[in-house]
């Protein structure tokens, strides 16, 4: 985790043309799998994931016209984004516990790892002002993995429905990981279907899909993500 007070050797940040070159890496991915798929570029969304990377290293990001930046953690955001430079939209990519709540609500401008009622009604009593959320969905039934279960999604979002801030704006997956993007793309599938068929069940608009990385964006893209959560081929491993 990124602690204020590290110090990184300037051999290891993530200097401007470096950035630079792998941000086109990325885009040219992208703009592909979206013309593979007979789908608008504009209709997916680059989130860079900038979990332990330090503020210099998003610095760099932002001067290459990145404004959507993903945290894992509540704490190692507090410490970080007032270093960060302004403007920047900040998302909650990680699992987030109820009792960091009215933290999380003054952070983030989305949060797409809701994964309980329990988180959402947290969430929503601490919220002041209208904040979008994903509910996160443990599609493929990983044991060790967060998640509800997509046979409890739909009463989730009729709870959502009935709150004061909170806006169920789709669905997140983190699929089992595989060096073979194409064992993703039934997971990715299936948290379509299940949106689907949710919004018909429902009534509820559910317009994002959160879904896809940097080593399986093609696919995810392909079965209708809105959102692609890029950090190593963004930032380096880490």
């Amino acid at each position: 985790m990124f602690k204020p007070n590290d110090k990184q050797p300037s051999s290891t940040l993530i200097m401007n043309d470096t950035f630079a070159e792998r941000l086109g890496n990325v885009e040219r991915r992208i703009v592909a799998a979206c013309e593979k798929a007979g789908r608008p570029r504009d209709g997916v969304r680059l989130l860079a994931v900038s979990k332990t990377n330090p503020p210099e290293a998003i610095r760099a990001a932002a001067d290459c016209g990145l404004r959507l930046f993903g945290e894992n953690r509540v704490q190692e955001a507090q410490s970080k984004i007032s270093m960060c430079p302004g403007g920047l939209e900040w998302h909650l990519i990680g699992h987030l516990q109820s009792n960091k709540a009215k933290a999380a609500v003054h952070l983030f401008q989305m949060i797409h790892s809701v994964d309980s009622l329990k988180l959402l009604q947290a969430l929503d009593a601490a919220a002041n002002v209208a904040l979008p959320v994903l509910l996160q969905v443990n599609v493929a039934g990983e044991a060790a993995k967060f998640g509800m279960r997509p046979d409890k999604v739909a009463e989730v979002i009729d709870a959502a429905n009935q709150m004061r801030k909170v806006e169920v704006h789709g669905l997140m997956t983190i699929p089992p990981f595989s060096p073979d993007p194409e064992k993703t793309r039934i997971h990715f599938s299936n948290l379509r279907k299940l949106r689907d068929r949710l919004q018909n069940e429902t009534g509820t608009p559910l317009p994002e899909l959160s879904m896809g990385m940097s080593h399986d964006l093609e696919v995810a893209i392909e079965e209708g993500s809105t959102w692609v959560r890029i950090g190593t081929d963004l930032f380096g491993s880490r």
